[in-house]
């Protein structure tokens, strides 16, 4: 087992074929296969739209024992106004899910920007209902940046309940000048804000959204490097998700993560190789 989790933001991508996925791949086929390579995946799909009961029944025949799954909370209850009037429906969600059991760690709850320091009454009352340390905290609101009181009680309230605070790195992206479609939605989209490279738990977070040059990004990743592989010799699990702008390069770059960070730690072994062609049949001699 590998002393780290590893992934991409979806499994469900079909420009992997060819790739990741044999070119025949068939979209039932991908996450198997994705496991084969990776050990975590972001939960990107579940913010957007909850899941059927089927849906989750059938990740959880397909979905092996050691990969985690990320699941992010649905925006309609970290968006959708008071977090302590949106606790039974985190209880229904997390019962949605519990098929997947184990697999499920933590659950994100990604906070919009307009979630700010006068609401942590309501993260609090969130964390203490949710119970346990199965949970991973995303903020965007300018002031938990700003090295100031109110991101001081806002990591005090982390650390002390044992929940993470996501890191989301997107400098790589906010440096590429390209003009391409892709690059400049995913700049649109993705906040710009200042790093925090926490670790308020044995399972610190990152989400590095990346260049669509892969080489570019290797300035940008060094110091996560050595971060992650400090945090692995002290004992912690890290989670680390790589992204590009339209995420058709990021098994790529997710794969450039790992052979740097093997530099740094020896004794890590290499990614499996993804399997891209089908098994061709064994022609007898004539």
């Amino acid at each position: 087992m590998r002393p780290y989790f590893l992934g991409c933001p979806s499994w469900s991508e079909p420009a992997w074929r060819g790739s990741l996925y044999p070119d025949s791949a068939r979209p039932a086929e991908f996450l198997p296969r994705y496991a084969e390579v990776f050990n975590a995946v972001e939960g990107n799909t579940t913010f957007y739209a909850r899941p059927s009961a089927a849906t989750v029944n059938r990740w959880a025949t397909l979905m092996p024992a050691h990969l985690r799954f990320c699941a992010k909370l649905p925006r309609d209850i970290s968006h959708a106004g008071d977090l302590r009037e949106q606790l039974a429906a985190s209880d229904d969600f997390r019962r949605l899910l519990a098929p997947l059991g184990a697999r499920v760690a933590p659950f994100w709850l990604q906070l919009p920007a307009s979630f700010g320091p006068s609401r942590l009454a309501e993260l609090s009352a969130f964390i203490e209902h949710w119970g346990g340390s199965g949970l991973a905290v995303e903020v965007r609101h300018p002031a938990f940046f700003a090295k100031g009181e109110e991101e001081r009680a806002l990591n005090r309230l982390l650390l002390e309940r044992g929940i993470e605070r996501i890191c989301l790195d997107a400098r790589a992206l906010f440096s590429c000048a390209s003009q391409a479609p892709a690059v400049l939605h995913a700049q649109a989209k993705k906040p710009r804000l200042p790093i925090r490279p926490t670790a308020f738990s044995q399972a610190p977070q990152l989400r590095f959204i990346g260049h669509p040059e892969l080489a570019a990004n290797d300035r940008f990743m060094a110091p996560w490097l050595d971060k992650i592989a400090g945090w692995i010799e002290d004992g912690r699990t890290p989670y680390v998700f790589l992204h590009t702008a339209d995420n058709r390069l990021a098994p790529q770059l997710a794969r450039r993560f790992h052979a740097q960070l093997m530099a740094r730690l020896p004794g890590l072994v290499d990614l499996p190789e993804p399997i891209v062609e089908p098994a061709r049949e064994q022609l007898g001699l004539l």
